[in-house]
């Protein structure tokens, strides 16, 4: 007699559709916390707190590690555990090079499809912006505005690349902020205004030139910044 199986097709089905289901639920905690800051660059994600935290098992964990490490989030060392993913300065010029083309384009697509109310809404959160009182809810602000100019127009690839861009330099955008607010430098504020200025008039070029050299202004500022990198 063929032994019975432990675990028939539909139990098996069933069981990794439910660790499918835990593995997206943690990834999508782990992300929200490296993003909010609560894991700095080079910390270690240890297993059996991130499982403890959601009441799972450390297959889904490993499994959602996984997920963060191909957006670029962690760095997983074979045997050896799982860290928040670094960037050396030439790695995070690069990145901000690739978001200066890529953003732009995206932005570009976007102009001709957003509505009035939409340019309220970004003038409001301009506003908001500039009033704001520490550096997350500015972070936070921030992220709304610029996602909001980048939801309207379909696409295949390009906005989940953007999405990706920014969560792999969210800490560095964070540390380009400190800097900007400590300086007293308006300039980003006034790119805001821009921007929202060229929606309403439909102007695309005008919008992507502004927004590359938002982007830029980042760049350039994290590269006078070395100590920014050393973990």
């Amino acid at each position: 007699m063929s032994p019975r199986p432990l675990v028939g097709p539909g139990d098996l089905e069933s069981t990794l559709s439910g660790h499918g289901g835990a593995a997206a639920r943690i990834a999508a905690g782990l992300r929200d916390a490296i993003l909010a800051g609560e894991y700095a660059p080079g910390d270690r994600v240890r297993q059996e707190e991130v499982a403890g935290r959601h009441g799972a098992s450390r297959l889904p964990v490993r499994e959602a590690l996984r997920m963060l490490a191909a957006e670029g989030l962690v760095t997983l060392v074979a045997n050896t555990g799982a860290w928040v993913s670094a960037l050396e300065p030439a790695e995070c010029d690069e990145l901000y090079r690739v978001r200066e083309r890529l953003e732009p384009l995206l932005l570009a697509m976007n102009v001709p499809l957003l509505t009035e109310d939409t340019a309220d809404e970004l003038d409001e959160l301009a506003r908001e912006m500039e009033e704001a009182g520490d550096t997350e809810e500015f972070l936070a602000l921030d992220r709304r505005f610029h996602f909001a100019t980048y939801a309207a127009a379909t696409t295949i690839t390009l906005g989940d690349s953007v999405t990706q861009l920014w969560n792999r330099t969210q800490h560095y955008r964070r540390a380009f902020t400190r800097l900007f607010q400590s300086d007293g430098d308006r300039s980003a504020h006034y790119d805001h205004r821009l921007i929202v200025a060229a929606i309403r008039r439909r102007d695309a070029e005008e919008a992507e030139r502004v927004l590359a050299d938002h982007i830029r202004r980042t760049r350039l500022a994290l590269a006078r910044h070395p100590e920014i990198f050393v973990r």
